[in-house]
């Protein structure tokens, strides 16, 4: 791992080709409320510092700006296969599936739970945004099919920080609304009121599937390393990236 990677991910790893990395706070020019690595450019920060941010975390991977792709994301189960850097404004969609080496997938998150899958074999990678209205419209077996669609056969996944159970109250009728669809997902908070745990449920999803994830440690709320919007309101989005090193 090289020192921009290494000050810019907080996790990174390699598989075969495959790269996972995630991001945290460090490593960026934006200020507060958005300090440091802000990478959502729709939060009110400032335009120049967010893109510094992009090219700090297209360095880290190695990669040029335009081949760091993320979504428009709105808390569905839209999948996107991706051949190569965007033409014009990124899709609407919650998941992204490439077999194009070099072309970084981000998913950005303050509390939903950001998911990255590969297939080595098959040279897949792919990156899902779970939020509540995700998890329940089904973005986990959406783009697991679209992966199996493309050749995917055995598939990994990283599960990035996320809020955790214990801390993403709910009003009931929601938290059952929710566990009516995924019974894992339902929790209660460290006060004992109704909650949900989004990230138990994308586990359950993923191992339906056949896919045992790695959780990576973390709660949004609880780590100041990391964004949060349920904690701060105003602030900036970390991301979760896959991608195939070229051969």
């Amino acid at each position: 791992m090289t020192t921009a990677r290494t000050t810019v991910f907080r996790h990174a790893e390699a598989v075969g080709q495959v790269r996972f990395a995630v991001t945290g706070r460090d490593g960026g020019v934006s200020r507060p409320p958005y300090d440091r690595l802000n990478l959502g450019g729709h939060v009110g920060d400032d335009r120049e510092a967010v893109d510094e941010n992009w090219r700090r975390v297209a360095a880290a991977a190695g990669q040029p700006p335009d081949r760091v792709l993320f979504m428009n994301q709105d808390h569905g189960a839209d999948v996107a296969v991706v051949t190569g850097p965007w033409t014009s404004a990124p899709p609407p969609a919650d998941a992204m599936v490439t077999g194009t080496p070099g072309l970084v997938l981000a998913v950005l998150v303050a509390d939903c739970v950001p998911v990255v899958l590969a297939d080595p074999a098959a040279r897949l990678v792919a990156v899902a945004h779970a939020g509540r209205q995700g998890l329940v419209a089904g973005v986990v077996p959406a783009v697991l099919a679209a992966m199996e669609k493309l050749g995917a056969r055995r598939i990994i996944a990283r599960i990035g920080p996320s809020i955790c159970g214990g801390c993403y109250e709910v009003p009931a009728d929601m938290r059952d609304d929710v566990a009516e669809v995924v019974p894992a997902a339902r929790s209660v908070t460290r006060r004992a009121t109704p909650a949900v745990d989004v990230a138990a449920g994308v586990v359950t999803q993923l191992r339906a599937r056949g896919v045992d994830p790695v959780l990576l440690p973390g709660c949004t709320v609880e780590d100041p390393a990391l964004f949060s919007y349920r904690r701060d309101r105003t602030t900036g989005r970390f991301a979760a990236l896959a991608w195939l090193e070229s051969s």
